[in-house]
């Protein structure tokens, strides 16, 4: 299939392995420089305002962007009851690694380079998800929980930007300490000063983002 540039198209994504579908939306700019997977965090979904900001800035920037649902919607019912799959790092990679694979599948798409930006558990499952990968080129975590990656950290082989906010004090020392078991060179921690842990404060998500797109531009090649 030929996805008409600069348009947003919905999309659906096949996981074989859980007998799902999940759905998303996708957009390409003209002369794209690679193409973003965006990895949701816990109790959020492919409308998370502050992702789909950060996707239109990626945009402008020549990236292209998938934000997707790593839950189907009945399985997001149930997680508002017993908030465990949002937990579940396993599912939420092979989901995101699903994903990932349908981009390969998809003539249009597969010559891109690909990266993954996720937001807290959704920066465990990015991590996770590439390191039997050799098709990721950048990871960019923002307020994330990549120290639920366990000793994934150490198997990591892509450039990895982790972002926090300057008063987000439990995940700027959770961040720091997963960022001393990531073990390659390609590895940055970037402190955004008086952000809170969902970067509301004016500017702060403007930051985020100036730093997300710096750091695709660098690797997504």
């Amino acid at each position: 299939m030929i996805y008409e540039r600069e348009k947003e198209h919905e999309v659906h994504i096949p996981v074989l392995s859980d007998d799902v579908n999940l759905s998303g939306n996708l957009y390409i700019p003209d002369n794209a420089l690679g193409l973003v997977l965006f990895v949701h965090g816990s109790g959020s979904s492919r409308f998370s305002p502050r992702n789909r900001f950060v996707a239109q800035y990626l945009n402008s920037g020549g990236i292209g962007t998938l934000l997707f649902d790593l839950l189907t919607r009945s399985e997001e019912a149930a997680d508002l009851i017993s908030a465990n799959l949002r937990f579940d790092i396993d599912l939420l990679s092979r989901r995101l690694g699903a994903a990932t694979d349908w981009i390969s599948s998809q003539l249009d798409l597969k010559n891109l380079p690909v990266g993954y930006f996720g937001a807290s558990t959704g920066a465990a499952a990015a991590i996770c998800a590439s390191v039997d990968r050799g098709d990721v080129k950048a990871i960019v975590s923002r307020g994330g929980r990549p120290d639920m990656a366990g000793l994934n950290l150490e198997r990591i082989k892509t450039p990895i930007l982790l972002i926090a906010g300057g008063d987000d004090y439990q995940v700027i020392e959770l961040n720091k300490r997963a960022f001393e078991s990531i073990r390659i060179p390609a590895k940055k921690l970037e402190i955004v000063p008086g952000a809170s842990h969902l970067f509301e404060e004016p500017g702060a998500l403007d930051e985020v983002a100036r730093l997300a797109v710096a750091w695709y531009i660098q690797y997504l090649h």
